[in-house]
């Protein structure tokens, strides 16, 4: 770096020649500006001679051809399982429970008595019953023969066999007071657990029970009117529960609901699904996927498509010159991107390094020299 001598000339020729003494009195002040002088001096002298910047080397990316995939359009909902058949078992008349028949969580089968509650009263009104009926019927079998000999007259008859018709019907309405007092099960399945105890006094509506026919499920899910064309009866659905992550139940579309809900503007779907194992519980939340259709299409990697606004675009490779061109893309699935259009099979598209291409740029790939980056004008 060249030495700055301006302070040591001004020195010597202070010494050497005649210096007025105006010029010996401002001395000190010129020799305060001359370092500044000097730095600015060698700032000029160093920007003049900066060297021109190296051409950086061709972008480094990487290529595959484009090729097909199948691509499945898939809509998926979340659902609320439901049991094939469900009954809470109440009690019909405010009475004491005199006997419980069924274990927690236990098995029943169809016509099993559940529950017995006292039907003493009951009885004794069904024997009264039972025996005015008797003398009713007797009594209406003698008006009868009676009648046949001629001492007995039609009116006479009739107002009997009303009477007896009255018992009857009697007789009857006590034996079913005592039926509505033994509570069955309508359908086999499995019993909730127990609530109440036996001698304990339950007023009409209580629950004892409630019965569950577990042996498939309905699942009922909603979708959104837009997506209704694509959902139809006997369609195959998988559906995923929390508890068995690792474990999809297949089933079926069994019915979809004719009316849509103005509120939310969707459909509710109900699908049947086998539960043999009984793995699957009333009130589980599921994740629904429906496939409607598959087909195969042309697909880049997710990270060959850029961007610009609405806009879809790949770089192509012709030779080692990426050029920019515009797509139509459908669906993204498995980290591909489903090509409609824009480009053909078998074409190399820069799946690696599309951040800092332009198009024309010259590109190199594994294997190649190095070389000089170049755009297209």
């Amino acid at each position: 770096m060249p030495r700055c001598s301006l302070s040591e000339q001004i020195t010597q020729e202070a010494a050497n020649g005649p210096v007025t003494p105006q010029i010996k009195a401002r001395l000190p002040v010129i020799m305060r500006f001359i370092p500044a002088i000097c730095i600015v001096t060698l700032s000029l002298a160093a920007c003049g001679k900066q060297e021109q910047p190296k051409q950086r080397p061709a972008a480094l990316v990487e290529a595959a051809p484009i090729a097909e995939k199948i691509f499945t359009d898939r809509l998926e909902a979340v659902g609320t399982a439901l049991a094939n058949e469900q009954v809470v078992l109440s009690a019909p008349v405010t009475e004491r429970i005199t006997s419980l028949n069924f274990s927690d969580g236990g098995y029943v089968s169809r016509g099993q008595v559940i529950a017995t509650l006292a039907v003493g009263q009951e009885r004794a009104e069904l024997a009264a019953a039972e025996a005015t009926a008797l003398q009713a019927r007797q009594q209406l079998d003698r008006i009868q023969a009676l009648k046949q000999r001629g001492f007995a007259t039609g009116a006479t008859l009739e107002q009997q066999t009303a009477l007896a018709n009255a018992a009857r019907a009697n007789a009857e309405l006590a034996r079913a007071s005592i039926g509505d007092r033994v509570i069955r099960a309508p359908f086999g399945g499995w019993v909730s657990l127990r609530t109440v105890s036996p001698g304990a006094i339950v007023s009409a509506g209580t629950p004892i029970a409630t019965v569950s026919d577990i042996s498939r499920i309905k699942l009922d899910f909603t979708i959104p009117e837009t997506r209704l064309p694509m959902v139809r009866k006997g369609m195959a659905i998988s559906a995923v529960s929390a508890a068995w992550p690792d474990r999809p139940f297949n089933g079926s579309v069994a019915t979809i609901d004719p009316v849509i809900d103005p509120a939310t503007r969707a459909v509710k779907v109900r699908a049947i699904l086998p539960n043999p194992d009984r793995a699957l519980k009333p009130g589980m939340l599921l994740t629904v996927g429906i496939v409607s259709s598959e087909r195969q299409s042309l697909a880049v990697p997710e990270l060959a498509v850029v961007g610009d606004g609405d806009e879809r675009f790949v770089f192509v490779l012709e030779g080692r010159t990426a050029k920019r061109v515009k797509v139509d893309t459908g669906l993204r699935q498995d980290g591909a991107v489903e090509i409609r259009s824009g480009v053909k099979r078998g074409q190399m598209v820069v799946t690696e390094g599309v951040v800092k291409l332009t198009d024309g740029m010259t590109v190199r790939l594994a294997g190649d020299k190095p070389g000089p980056a170049k755009a297209a004008g």
